[in-house]
């Protein structure tokens, strides 16, 4: 049967190239102010920054940088996170930021701690921990 070629005319190749054009001009987007989202579990850490209406603008797990098992729950991956997400956020020129964190996993604290140590002013941190008000329902007794 033998392999496919595939042949590119100079057409193909032009159309090509605004399509690069296009997503040079999202980077260049200017937001002063965002939300960052920390979502820290006990398995795995997320960070996503937004801007002031929510549209998301970047994001990075520790899954995403590498760590694997174990090590991305712990809190040096959830810093390393925390400065990858806040240069991606000094491309967007973001200087202050609201932080919201959800969960309850080591690397709440050391994700912000690598974020801001890249120069952007915190304005205020926000917990929305979802916290169970009664439980789930009791199982039925065992029957003898």
């Amino acid at each position: 049967m033998g392999k496919k070629r595939i042949v590119k005319t100079e057409g193909e190749n032009e159309t090509q190239k605004p399509a690069e054009a296009t997503s040079r001009s999202s980077s260049k987007k200017r937001v002063e102010s965002g939300i960052l989202n920390v979502e820290s579990t006990y398995n795995n850490t997320k960070l996503v920054l937004a801007d002031s209406k929510g549209g998301v603008l970047a994001w990075s797990t520790s899954g995403a940088l590498g760590f694997k098992g174990a090590k991305k729950g712990t809190p040096f991956a959830a810093a390393k996170i925390g400065e990858v997400i806040g240069e991606k956020a000094q491309q967007f020129g973001v200087k202050e930021v609201k932080v919201v964190v959800k969960g309850v996993g080591s690397g709440r604290e050391s994700a912000i701690r690598g974020f801001i140590s890249k120069g952007i002013n915190l304005v205020s941190i926000q917990d929305r921990t979802p916290v169970p008000h009664n439980g789930t329902k009791a199982p039925k007794p065992r029957r003898a």
